[in-house]
Order: C-alpha cells, then structure tokens, then sequence
C-alpha cells in the first residue's frame, strides 16, 4: 500500500529543550516583561552581527515601530518590492504615507536597483524618503549597491529580513555582509511566526546600529513611555507630587513618563524563551535548508519544462525554494492531490485591491507580474526527510513528464 504524506511548504520543529524553556518560564514570577527578551535580544543580535536588537510583538508590529521611528508621515513617500507579502508595504500605509512600488529583477526576485533608480531619476529630488529591499525567500539583496544609491538622494532604508536570518550578500571587498548587521541598513526586521527559520508562535526582532533609533523604538514598542531618568522632561516637583522635594536629586521609584504616541507592541517572556532556544539550532537548519535546496537543483536542472529556479547561490537562507512553470496550476492541483501542500509566494502587491485604488494595474511592473504567472514554493523545512523530498521531487517530474 502506497504511504500517504501530507508536506506543506513550511513546518516549525519544537524540541523539547523547546518545551523545557518554555515551561520554565511559565514557572517562573515574569510572563512578560521579564529577562528572557534582553537575552534573546543580545543573542539575536550577536547572530546577525548587529550593535543592538529590539524584541516586539511580531514582524507586522517591527515595520511599522521601524516607520514610526523614522518619522514616516503623510508626506512620505517610500519605494518597495510588489513581490513581499502585505505587511512590507503597509507599515507605510500605517502612517499616513505614500507607498511606490519598483519592479523586480526577474533573475533574482529582488528589488531592482535599476527599477528603484530610475523612478529617483524621473522625480524631484526629496519626493522620496527611504526605500523598503526584501531579502526574498531569503536571498540577500545587495545593500551596499542600495546604500551607495539611497546616499545619493539621501533616503533612509529599511531592510525586510524576515526571510533570512543567517544569510550573506559579499561586498566590494569580498567580506560577508548578514542580513540585519546595519551596516547598510538604518534598520532592519525579522519574524518569528512558525514558518520561519525561528519560531517563537508569533514574534519579530528590529536590528540596527544606530542608537538614538534604538532608544526611541525602545519607547514606542511601549505605549511611548520610557522610565529612563535622563530622559525624563519634568521636574522633580512633579514626580513627586511635592513641592518640597527640591532637596531630593532622584525621581521616585514610581516614575515614568509618556513622551509620545506608542503602541504595545512586546513581546512576552516565554515567546522570548522559545526563540532563545530555536536561535541555538539556527545554523544547524540553516545548513539543512541549504542542502534540500542543492537537491532540488540537482534534480531540476535538466527539465526543459521549468522556467526558473531558485539556483544555489551563495549565502541564500532558502526560507522558500521556488520554481517557475508555466502549468503552474494545474501542478498546484496535482501536487495537492498527492498530499503535497507547496504554496504561492506572493501575489504581486500593487495588484491587490487596496493598492489598486491608488491607481496600480496590470501591466504597471511586467517583471513581478510575470513572476506571479508560474512562481510555486516548494516544500522548504529542516525536517523535511529525504524521503519527503524524493517523492515531492518523483511527483514533480511525473506531472512535468
């Protein structure tokens, strides 16, 4: 009798030190607002390369903290990938600002440094405020290149990694640049939903190297308010409810104060506990990720009824490994009937009815649209067993044969 599998394109693994973290916390006097999220965020951030890492609440909740931190407002106006899922685009949207979309390089999927050019080309110098690269399925962008051009117009950037934590792009010099390090990026984001390299339930992570940003996302991920006494506006007096403690040179124990309009956007000490120990196997799946990829390409490289693939390429985290076929639905369907759940990653987003009443239409960025015609992910986890593996691939090569 045959085996019946059911693959998704994506599965989180929990391990039972997993398990143990977690249920010491919940043990423990802190659910949340406890010592596990600065642990996680030093760890992470010693894991990207980056100065400083700012835990919240998920990867939605990181874009538009970033947005927020950057003063992101009505007059706006940001450039992004359509190929990302919603959330990219919408931290924008958030803050009353403009969203532009530049179309992709149909090799890599990746924001086109020329397309994003161009557009900075045709209008007035400081129509635009930053721009929003998406490592993409978890291929690094260039940065340095979008740097060097974001210099030149003087536009922040916001780097959405939520797709490769572990993943390089090789400089000018030849020195491995991680995604999330801030060396190019003013800021940049990750996500911990289950899918993900780490998984935490739910969850995200801000990185940058710039610490008056660190400080001000410090605030704003809770409800605006800080409790640092250097920064604090008013008074002694005040604090203490009295107008006699002029003698007194410290602020009570009690004090803090809301200095702008933030959000809840924490994250809680057992998600914190979880990533923790998820962030401990990271390079172990990553090269595990890496070698399912190698083995995709091998048995694909010769099938003339596949347009594209991913490709090995170096310092690629392979959070999707996606090819293009131009009977992409009806292998969807095939594949479905065969208990193996790949996935569509993304439609193009300026295709999607809320930004199309902003006047995007087909035909506005050919590369993405075409893109979207034939592109599937295939089945891209650690513990997907070789055994999965070859009999996704037998599947595949029988529908294409």
């Amino acid at each position: 009798m045959t085996k019946k599998y059911s693959i998704p394109y994506g599965k989180q693994h929990i391990t039972k030190r997993d398990i143990d973290s977690v249920t010491k916390v919940l043990q423990s006097d802190f659910l949340t607002q406890g010592p596990e999220i600065a642990q996680f965020e030093q760890a992470f951030a010693n894991y990207v390369g980056s100065t400083y890492a700012v835990a919240v609440a998920n990867g939605t909740a990181a874009l538009h903290l970033c947005a927020l931190a950057l003063d992101v407002n009505e007059t706006s106006k940001v450039i992004t990938t359509p190929i990302t899922f919603a959330a990219t685009g919408n931290c924008i949207r958030y803050c009353g600002g403009t969203l532009d979309f530049a179309d992709i390089d149909s090799e890599t999927y990746l924001l086109d440094l020329d397309a994003v050019r161009s557009k900075l080309e045709s209008a007035p110098k400081g129509t635009y405020s930053g721009i929003i690269p998406v490592d993409f399925a978890g291929r690094a962008v260039n940065l340095e290149a979008f740097r060097k051009l974001a210099d030149e117009y003087g536009l922040w950037i916001i780097e959405d990694a939520c797709h490769a934590p572990g993943g390089y792009f090789t400089d000018s010099q030849g020195v491995k640049q991680f995604c999330g390090n801030g060396k190019y990026a003013d800021l940049a984001i990750f996500s911990f939903h289950p899918v993900k390299h780490i998984a935490a339930g739910e969850g995200g992570m801000i990185t940058t190297n710039d610490k008056t940003l660190y400080e001000r996302l410090l605030k704003l991920r809770t409800h605006g308010i800080t409790k640092n006494e250097s920064d604090f506006e008013l008074d002694l007096d005040f604090a203490n409810g009295s107008p006699n403690s002029s003698s007194t040179s410290t602020y009570p124990g009690w004090y803090m104060e809301m200095q702008e309009l933030g959000y809840n956007y924490r994250l809680t000490d057992f998600q914190a506990a979880l990533g923790l120990s998820q962030l401990q196997d990271a390079p172990h799946r990553l090269d595990r990720r890496r070698e399912i990829a190698q083995k995709y390409n091998d048995a694909f490289s010769d099938s003339a009824n596949i347009l594209g693939q991913s490709g090995y390429i170096d310092g690629h985290a392979y959070h999707l490994y996606i090819l293009e076929t131009p009977k992409r639905l009806e292998l969807y369907n095939f594949l479905r009937t065969n208990g193996i759940y790949a996935q569509v990653h993304y439609i193009p987003l300026h295709l999607m009815p809320y930004y199309r009443n902003f006047g995007w239409k087909s035909g506005d960025l050919p590369n993405a649209e075409s893109y979207y015609k034939g592109c599937l992910s295939l089945p891209m986890f650690p513990t997907l067993t070789d055994e999965e593996q070859n009999f996704v691939i037998t599947k595949i090569k029988d529908f294409l044969e």
